[in-house]
């Protein structure tokens, strides 16, 4: 019997050191004590996240303002290979400390906590189909639209919400949707500014960015997980307050588009940085 009670008391002990360690995961110590800084990040992805499959470096603007994080917190950065879908769920498990680039909706607000937003996109059509010029998403409500869009991605969200009487083709990749614009299966692609001006450059067949009215502005933030207590909550919110109101986040996006010949003056009217 006392040899029962020494085990269920082992256990109960280690039950309390686990409860301890996440109720403490997700501190400024917890970060500084690792010396790492871990973020997930998409192959292929740009502007956000770009792999060099020679050197294995990752850039796009996403890894700059990491990295921005990663210095002020005296650490290191390291990335871990992820997807869109996955990104979440890697905050929520530790396997991350934090995601950027995280579309902030009520669905997603019931698995991690938001930063203040670190800038604003749009949502946008790349079409090469010169009917869609100037309309508004009331107008484009319409089933004789066809549009195409990534499931489950924040633009699919949109299409639920903004063009429901529209046709809407759902693919399980962004590549498969653009696919569906270029062979004429869809009308145009259902995207956010910056990608969309990516694919515009990159697939000029496809069309050009357009958009419609009024202007859909979503706030980009940085996911982190419920258990990260108050002091690394407002540390990541100020980061990401400081430097949008002084644009370097904004700097460090064109940076990351000049590759494509994209500047500030690529950006349609009504679209900011800032919101």
């Amino acid at each position: 019997m006392n040899y029962l009670t020494k085990i269920c008391g082992a256990a109960v002990m280690a039950l309390s050191v686990l409860g301890v360690s996440a109720a403490t995961a997700g501190t400024i110590e917890d970060i500084r004590s690792r010396g790492v800084l871990r973020i997930p990040a998409i192959l292929n992805e740009v502007p956000y996240f770009n792999k060099d499959q020679r050197t294995g470096e990752w850039q796009g603007f996403v890894i700059d303002m990491a990295n921005d994080i990663a210095k002020t917190l005296d650490v290191k950065l390291e990335v871990v290979e992820s997807s869109w879908a996955n990104a979440i769920l890697d905050v929520q498990s530790g396997k991350v400390d934090m995601a950027f680039a995280v579309t902030a909706t009520p669905v997603r607000a019931m698995s991690v906590s938001f930063s203040d937003p670190t800038y604003y996109n749009s949502f946008i059509l790349v079409s090469a189909n010169e009917e869609l010029d100037g309309k508004t998403w009331k107008e484009l409500n319409d089933p004789k639209y066809t549009f195409a869009v990534d499931l489950g991605s924040a633009q699919d969200l949109i299409t639920q919400q903004y063009l429901p009487q529209a046709n809407i083709l759902r693919f399980k990749t962004r590549d498969e949707a653009i696919v569906a614009v270029s062979t004429g299966k869809a009308d145009a692609l259902v995207n956010t500014m910056l990608n969309g001006l990516v694919i515009a450059k990159k697939t000029t067949a496809l069309g050009t960015v357009k958009v419609p009215t009024p202007v859909l502005s979503t706030p980009s933030v940085i996911a982190v997980n419920y258990g990260g207590d108050e002091t690394f909550k407002s540390f990541v919110s100020a980061w990401a307050e400081y430097n949008r109101r002084i644009g370097n986040n904004q700097t460090w996006i064109l940076k990351s588009l000049e590759p494509f010949g994209i500047t500030l003056t690529d950006m349609p009217v009504g679209f900011g940085f800032g919101g």
